[in-house]
């Protein structure tokens, strides 16, 4: 600090200009990266994940995950699911290890379409988990960054399916929201947050993935976090509202019919509002709390 502050009382314009110039550009980017960490990617298709086996024979084996769930994750007082990360540490990660890389050693395309959604859901999930392990020190995700500049760790090519390089974005965005276009993904994609839907306790299969969905679906629009009309009347809802709005529903008013169908103890209020909405998100960490 002595340094810069000397050096900025320097009479010589000349000398401050490139520090002067050096700060605006790191201020330039503290909002650039601010933005990133509120805006979501757009959908955008690789193509090449869209295609699939209706007949496929393949059983994939999401036991292993099973276990992993029944012995990490529990519902806290505050009725969200919440993860031993420091007990994973200490007995599982050499099992999700193992869950993540026979995945990685699979072959989506030839699945049925059941088969990958269960597939890439579980995959984005045990992944999540596997980075907040390597931040053991870290209370959010947004800081669990690989590069300086990076928001949070989704852009990072974590993975390798079928030869090609893939990240958590490419897996929510590149994949699941462009192909299957269903708003429940949003429920059951867990980004290790406490403003995130639940880190579900069961794993995601073919057999039963559509109830599940729509499980994951009640759970949340029932909770606080997803809705809530406060005692001086603000309605707040989740953020993932306002950043997936298209995925929900056509304008923020058409999103508040959508929200009424689904929580019928606030329909009324949904139906009639017209005030200004607040959105809210918690990015602290849901580890399971001493």
């Amino acid at each position: 600090m002595y340094c810069i502050q000397a050096y900025l009382s320097c009479p010589s314009a000349a000398r401050r200009r490139p520090l002067v110039s050096a700060l605006r550009l790191i201020a330039l980017l503290a909002v650039m990266v601010w933005h990133s960490a509120h805006a979501a990617p757009s959908s955008d298709l690789w193509a090449y994940w869209a295609a699939h086996d209706r007949d496929a024979a393949l059983q994939v084996d999401h036991s292993l995950w099973q276990t992993l769930l029944d012995g990490s994750v529990q519902r806290g007082g505050d009725h969200i699911n919440r993860v031993d990360y420091k007990g994973f540490v200490k007995t599982n990660e050499h099992l999700l290890d193992t869950y993540l890389a026979y995945l990685q050693s699979l072959e989506p395309t030839s699945m049925s379409p059941n088969q990958q959604l269960a597939f890439w859901i579980n995959l984005y999930n045990a992944q999540t988990v596997k980075v907040v392990l390597g931040y053991p020190d870290k209370d959010s995700i947004l800081k669990m960054r690989p590069s300086l500049l990076s928001v949070g760790p989704w852009d990072e090519k974590y993975l390798q399916i079928e030869g090609k390089d893939v990240s958590l974005n490419d897996i929510e965005h590149r994949i699941l929201r462009p192909i299957w276009a269903d708003h429940r993904l949003h429920f059951a994609l867990n980004c290790a947050s406490l403003g995130c839907p639940d880190l579900s306790t069961e794993a995601y299969r073919a057999e039963t993935i559509q109830g599940q969905l729509q499980q994951a679906e009640d759970l949340f629009l029932s909770q606080p976090r997803a809705i809530e009309l406060t005692q001086d009347g603000v309605l707040m809802l989740s953020s993932l509202f306002d950043w997936y709005l298209e995925d929900f529903a056509d304008s923020e008013q058409a999103l508040l019919q959508f929200l009424a169908e689904r929580a019928p103890n606030l329909a009324t209020t949904l139906r009639t509002h017209q005030s200004k909405i607040r959105y809210h998100y918690d990015w602290a960490l849901n580890g399971a709390t001493p």
